[in-house]
């Protein structure tokens, strides 16, 4: 349990460490390639060493070379992962079991990669379906289609594939990665929208900085040509601005600046879009010097599709409980299948700081007023907890649950937060 205590913000200027989403990626590129790359500011998180671990088991070579720059260097397995016989565990990182699922699809034997209770409750069937369709033998060991999963590519044929991307873009960029060591290399179509559509991007961009290109039709087609491989190298990863948002909105709901370092208006990610939104609520912003700054204000309700950033919801939400007027929050039904049901959370701990909010199957609506105090239940989820602790700096009594569930994509969010 950790109790927040009220206080003016003395130091403004934070850095936040690696992107998740990068270092996932960068590493698993890494891993596929021949050669050794060098990564400098990889994200140090659970999620991360559960990716990296199943990498290793999978025979690529990583280890870390600066504690204070966070570079690691890998030595890549060449696109074919060694046998490993025993259950690959990725806990509750819903990143690590998609992402992998295609890395374990080129394997030539079994690879069983499982988790913890909640991520055995997490949907994998459209990205299981989409392997069947390019003759990858994926099985799932619950009739709910959900993880522990059973994986051998045995021959790496390709060709067309459909994907529902419905409930994570994470099973797009799966196949993706994956698809220039197919014989006849990949053709995706998605059905339906998919969800989280700058992370897609994300893929293609850090595809490209390692060597492999992806052909986007349009939004809905992508084709990745057979014969290319992923060529080592040495890359830096970008702050995480997932990560940066919650202080930001510290800044907003303060009515005070939060300086976001070593962050360009040109950033690869996706949820860039929050600082724009809190800009809309009434915040103003200024790029200088490759740094963010954001003044907050009286902050005033919005209506915003959050589809494609669904991370900075749980923020969002919390910053909403400040405002003047009703915040409605549209198409985030993903975020029910997260670490927990994001939607429910929320609005239950919202309740208890006797704030209004209204839920439907893929939206909120939370009205703004006057929070009060309140012990927030996390849900083992590291956004809820790292949201609500922003409450704490202007109102009194908030405590939060298992605050150690930070650990999962920001071990060092609380250092950050008292040094404000």
């Amino acid at each position: 349990m950790k109790t927040i205590k009220v206080k003016q913000i003395k130091n403004p200027k934070v850095g936040i460490p690696g992107s998740k989403s990068i270092s996932h990626r960068m590493i698993i590129m890494a891993s596929l390639a021949k050669g050794e790359s060098k990564l400098t500011n990889v994200l140090d998180s659970e999620d991360i060493i559960l990716t990296m671990e199943c990498l290793k088991n999978m025979g690529a070579e990583i280890r870390k070379i600066d504690q204070g720059k966070k570079i690691y260097q890998i030595q890549g397995f060449n696109s074919r992962p060694l046998e490993y016989q025993k259950e690959i565990y990725l806990g509750n990182s819903g990143t690590s079991m998609r992402l992998l699922t295609g890395v374990a699809a080129l394997g030539t034997t079994d690879f069983i990669l499982t988790g913890d209770e909640r991520m055995c409750q997490r949907p994998m069937v459209p990205l299981l379906d989409a392997l069947k369709i390019i003759k990858v033998h994926a099985e799932s060991g619950s009739v709910h289609g959900t993880p522990p999963i059973k994986i051998n590519g045995k021959n790496l044929i390709g060709g067309k594939v459909k994907i529902d991307c419905s409930l994570s873009s994470q099973y797009l960029s799966s196949l993706l990665m994956i698809g220039c060591y197919m014989e006849k290399g990949l053709e995706i179509k998605i059905i339906g929208k998919p969800v989280s559509a700058p992370y897609i991007d994300l893929t293609i961009e850090i595809m490209k900085m390692f060597g492999v290109k992806v052909n986007k039709k349009n939004n809905n087609k992508y084709i990745v040509s057979p014969a290319q491989q992923y060529k080592a190298g040495d890359f830096l990863i970008e702050p995480d601005l997932s990560n940066a948002g919650y202080f930001w909105a510290m800044g907003a709901i303060t009515k005070q600046e939060i300086i976001v370092q070593n962050v360009s208006e040109d950033s690869l990610q996706g949820d860039l879009k929050f600082v724009y939104i809190l800009e809309k609520m009434g915040c103003t912003l200024d790029f200088q010097n490759n740094n963010i700054t954001l003044r907050g204000n009286n902050l005033k309700a919005v209506e915003v599709d959050m589809s494609d950033t669904p991370d900075a919801v749980p923020a969002l939400a919390v910053t909403a409980a400040f405002a003047k007027g009703a915040t409605v929050i549209k198409n985030i039904g993903h975020l029910r299948e997260k670490e927990c049901d994001r939607i429910d959370a929320l609005a239950t701990e919202l309740a208890k700081m006797n704030i209004k909010v209204d839920t439907g199957k893929d939206w909120m609506r939370i009205h703004g007023g006057k929070p009060e105090g309140a012990q927030i239940k996390t849900y083992n989820d590291h956004r809820i907890a790292m949201a609500f602790s922003m409450a704490g700096l202007v109102v009194k009594n908030i405590s939060i649950e298992d605050e150690t569930c930070v650990a999962k994509s920001f071990p060092t969010f609380w250092e950050v937060f008292e040094s404000l």
